[in-house]
C-alpha cells in the first residue's frame, strides 16, 4: 500500500470516529422515569362531516365506527340538521308540525358508536325561509331568513332541545354542544344575511336551549378562516378591503384576526347571553375574492399559522367577558376545498402531527374536516381520490391524513419530552411509552401544502435519541408512515387508476393502505432503547409500547 493511500485511509478512519463521537455527544437522552406534563387529546375530541342525512348511510357509519375505534372520536360535528332532506318541518292544513324520526335515527346509531353529536342548529326549515330563498352546496341548503325567523327559529330549536332532553335524559345532554350556524360571515354564501340577523339567532337559540336547561352548552359564531383585513367588520362582506392581501409579497407578515369574534363577545355581553364556548374554522388558507379581476385565489400561510391563530383566540376570549369559555375550533384541515388534492396525499399527514402536536394545551377541541369522504356539498365526484376532505375516501380507503389521527390517538397523556420533530409520551395508567416522529421539511414550512404537488423531495431529517431507565427486555412497535407505505393513492396511481376499482381490487388496495411499515425492537440489559435511523421527507414515525 502507498504511503498515500496509508494516509488517506487513516484520515478516513479519524473522520468517521470523530463523526461518532459528536453524534453520541449530540445524541438526545430522554429519561423514561422523568416526571411528565398531563396533556389532553384535543385532537380526538371532535371530527367532522358533511351532512346529517348522510349518516343515515351504512358506509358513512361504518367508517365513524372506524374512526372512533382507532383514532378515538368523541363527538362528530355537520351540517343540514333542519335540512329538508331531514323532514324535521312539516306543514299540515297550514299548521307547522315537527318530526324527530330521522334526527333520532341519525343520534341513535352514533351514539351506539360512543360518538356524540356536536349539534350544529343550520340550516332554515323550507317553512322559515325567504320565499326564493338562496341556497348552498347541491343539496341546496336554504340561507336567507323569512320574515319572521327570529320568532320560529326560537320555537323550532327549544322544541329540539326539549326532545333530545326526553329521549336520551339531561345528564347525556349536558355533555353535548349546540352551535349555532357555520359560517355565517360568509354572505351570500352561508348566510344570506347580515352579521346582526346571525347576532339575533345566536340571542335566539341561547335563549332556547336555555329555557330547558340553564347547564346546557351553546355557542358560536361558527365564523370562517382568519382574515387580514377589515372585510367582515361591517354587517356584510366588503370584498373591496380584501384588496392588500393581493399584493403584498408575503401574506405571512400581514397580522391575521378571527372573524365577527370580538363583536360576537361583545353582543352577548351586551345582551346578557352565555357563551359557553366560542367556535371558528382556522384553516391556513384564504379564499379572499379580488374586486379588481372578479376572481377568488387561494392565499395558503405557513405552517405555523394554525397555532398563531389559536394563540390569537386565546387572548381574545381571555380579555373578554367570558375568559372562561371553552375553545372549540370546529373545522381544521390543510384547505377549506373539497377539491384540493393534498388531501389524498402524504404531506397532510405530516401537517396534522406537527400542528396538533404544536397546539397542545390552547384549545379544547380542534375538528379535521372530515372523516368521510361520504360529502356531497359538490354532489358526487368524478374520481374515487379527488381531493376530498375525508380521511378514508368512498370506497373505504384509509388516506394518510387517518393513520396521522390513529398515531396521535396512541399517544399517552403525559409529556416527557417534545421537540420540533419528536414527542415522547407516557400513559398515566399503565406507564407505557409511546412516541411521534415526523419530518415536515424546513423548505416547505413557508406554505401548507396544497394542489397537486405530492412533494415527495425534500430534506432528509436523523431521528436519533436514547431513552433511559427501561426494563431489559422491553418490546417497541415501530410504524413507518412514508412514500411507499400507507401511502394509498400513489399505489393507485401504480395499479393504473383504476375507475371504479374492482371488488377484489378494493380489497388488495384495503390491505396496503392499513399496512405500514413495521418492526419491533427489544431493549437489552442495559435498559436503554437507541433510536438511528433517517426520516425521509413527510414520512411520520410512531413507536409504542406493547410489553
Amino acid at each position: 500500500m502507498s504511503q498515500l493511500l496509508k494516509t488517506t485511509t487513516i484520515l478516513i478512519c479519524v473522520i468517521i470516529l470523530f463523526s461518532g463521537i459528536v453524534n453520541a455527544q449530540n445524541k438526545t437522552t430522554i429519561d423514561a422515569n422523568s416526571n411528565g406534563e398531563q396533556f389532553e387529546h384535543f385532537w380526538s375530541k371532535c371530527v367532522g362531516a358533511g351532512r346529517a342525512n348522510e349518516g343515515l348511510r351504512a358506509g358513512w357509519l361504518e367508517q365513524l365506527e372506524k374512526v372512533q375505534q382507532n383514532c378515538g372520536f368523541q363527538y362528530c360535528r355537520f351540517h343540514g340538521l333542519f335540512h329538508e332532506d331531514m323532514f324535521v318541518v312539516l306543514e299540515n292544513r297550514g299548521k307547522i308540525v315537527y318530526n324527530w324520526q330521522y334526527i333520532d335515527d341519525l343520534f341513535d346509531r352514533m351514539l351506539d358508536l360512543n360518538v356524540k353529536p356536536f349539534v350544529e342548529l343550520a340550516y332554515f326549515p323550507e317553512p322559515f325561509a325567504a320565499e326564493n330563498s338562496k341556497t348552498v352546496f347541491w343539496w341546496k341548503a336554504n340561507i336567507t331568513p323569512g320574515e319572521n325567523y327570529a320568532q320560529q327559529w326560537h320555537d323550532l330549536v327549544k322544541a329540539l332541545t326539549q326532545h333530545l332532553v326526553d329521549r336520551y335524559g339531561i345528564d347525556e345532554v349536558l355533555t353535548w354542544y349546540f352551535e349555532v350556524w357555520n359560517e355565517p360571515n360568509l354572505y351570500p354564501l352561508f348566510l344570506d344575511g347580515t352579521k346582526s340577523q346571525y347576532f339575533e339567532m345566536y340571542k335566539q337559540s341561547a335563549i332556547a336551549v336555555k329555557s330547558v336547561d340553564e347547564r346546557l352548552k351553546i355557542g358560536g359564531p361558527a365564523t370562517s378562516n382568519f382574515v387580514p383585513d377589515t372585510r367582515f367588520d361591517g354587517e356584510i362582506e366588503d370584498r373591496e378591503a380584501a384588496k392588500e392581501v393581493f399584493t403584498i409579497d408575503d401574506i405571512n407578515k400581514l397580522e391575521w384576526h378571527g372573524v365577527w369574534i370580538e363583536d360576537f363577545l361583545k353582543f352577548c355581553e351586551k345582551e346578557n347571553l352565555p357563551v359557553d364556548f366560542v367556535s371558528c374554522h382556522p384553516y391556513p388558507t384564504d379564499y379572499a375574492f379580488n374586486p379588481e379581476t372578479g376572481k377568488g385565489r387561494g392565499l395558503t400561510r405557513f405552517v405555523g399559522s394554525t397555532k398563531l391563530d389559536i394563540e390569537w383566540l386565546n387572548r381574545t376570549v381571555k380579555n373578554s367577558a367570558f375568559p372562561n369559555a371553552e375553545l372549540h375550533l370546529t373545522e381544521w384541515n390543510t384547505s377549506p376545498s373539497s377539491r384540493d388534492a393534498t388531501h389524498d396525499f402524504l404531506p397532510a399527514a405530516a401537517y396534522i402531527v406537527k400542528t396538533n402536536l404544536d397546539c397542545i394545551g390552547l384549545t379544547n377541541s380542534l375538528a379535521f374536516w372530515t372523516f368521510t369522504d361520504v360529502f356531497e356539498e359538490k354532489g358526487g365526484a368524478a374520481s374515487i381520490f379527488h381531493g376530498g376532505f375525508g380521511m378514508i375516501n368512498f370506497q373505504g380507503l384509509v388516506k394518510p391524513s387517518y393513520h396521522a389521527y390513529r398515531m396521535l390517538h396512541q399517544l399517552g397523556d403525559e409529556k416527557i419530552y417534545k421537540d420540533d420533530y419528536l414527542f415522547v409520551s407516557r400513559d398515566s395508567g399503565d406507564g407505557k411509552i409511546s412516541a411521534l416522529a415526523y419530518n415536515y421539511p424546513e423548505e416547505y414550512e413557508d406554505a401548507v401544502p396544497s394542489g397537486n404537488n405530492k412533494r415527495e423531495e425534500g430534506t432528509l431529517k436523523p431521528l436519533s435519541f436514547s431513552m433511559k431507565n427501561l426494563k431489559p427486555g422491553t418490546q417497541f412497535k415501530i410504524e413507518t408512515l412514508d412514500k411507499d407505505h400507507g401511502n394509498i393513492h400513489n399505489y393507485w396511481e401504480a395499479m393504473g387508476k383504476p375507475e371504479p376499482p374492482t371488488r377484489e381490487q378494493i380489497k388488495v388496495m384495503k390491505a396496503y393502505a392499513e399496512s405500514l411499515k413495521t418492526e419491533i425492537v427489544t431493549v437489552g440489559e442495559e435498559g436503554i432503547l437507541d433510536m438511528d435511523q433517517t426520516l425521509t421527507p413527510w414520512s411520520v414515525v410512531l413507536i409504542t409500547q406493547i410489553n
